[in-house]
């Protein structure tokens, strides 16, 4: 399996960034890491051995990038709309340079957008507020409401709420999506979501599927045993719907 280490100084984030590539060809997936995760966390924890058939047969070509979550909605010393202002420039990072990388190196028109955890958010706010760009979605184990608290897990804009917060909030402006350019570029991917029935953040999952539903976009939504939040889990949904 080809597996390639690449580093460069990001514009749109003022500082260097890095990411690994798998595979040769096929469609090209960005992987996004979990809470405050690295580039290199999906290899270590067995993902892309998980996948290797599908990439050694050029089926995919991987791109696991690497997060700012500390620098955006984890940096709690941060006002809350700075911590989304940075979301917004992580997000240029991936359209502007992230992207036009994989075209250089891979010309095939297919993207998913994919993750688990956190960044199942990331792949799920990406893909609906840029359907153009996505082909496919794949979100395992996906928090979709970071302004609600669950469990342990706080809001993390402890509070505070914007027009921008709204905007990177799927399970809030999924449903009030009207562009009709705009839902049928949503209706044309592929869409798949997987959680457990005892993850704390299945209600989440619930509401986007409800929203997908007010818009008229179908979507695979597939609920496993237990809580299902953890590597070994993640390892099978991807073999099964990647």
């Amino acid at each position: 399996m080809n597996r390639a280490y690449h580093k460069w100084f990001s514009p749109y984030l003022g500082r260097d960034m890095e990411l690994l590539v798998f595979g040769h060809a096929g469609a090209r997936v960005i992987v996004f890491p979990t809470r405050g995760g690295r580039f290199f966390d999906y290899e270590n924890w067995g993902m892309v051995d998980a996948l290797r058939e599908k990439v050694e047969c050029g089926w995919l070509q991987l791109f696991c990038v690497d997060s700012v979550d500390a620098e955006s909605l984890y940096c709690h010393g941060c006002h809350p709309h700075d911590r989304i202002q940075r979301h917004l420039q992580y997000e240029s990072y991936i359209i502007h340079e992230v992207l036009s990388f994989s075209r250089k190196l891979n010309s095939n028109m297919c993207l998913i957008a994919h993750g688990c955890s956190m960044g199942a958010y990331h792949a799920v706010n990406f893909a609906f507020r840029h359907p153009e760009l996505v082909g496919k979605l794949v979100a395992l184990s996906g928090r979709y409401d970071l302004t609600k608290p669950v469990e342990d897990f706080r809001d993390l804009f402890d509070g505070y709420y914007d027009e921008t917060i709204y905007f990177n909030t799927p399970c809030h402006f999924v449903p009030n999506i009207h562009d009709e350019q705009q839902i049928q570029f949503m209706r044309r991917m592929k869409v798949i979501f997987v959680v457990g029935v005892d993850d704390p953040f299945l209600d989440s999952n619930c509401v986007l599927s409800q929203g997908l539903q007010q818009i008229g976009v179908e979507h695979d939504f597939v609920v496993w045993e237990g809580r299902a939040h953890k590597a070994r889990h993640w390892r099978r949904m991807a073999e099964l719907h990647l």
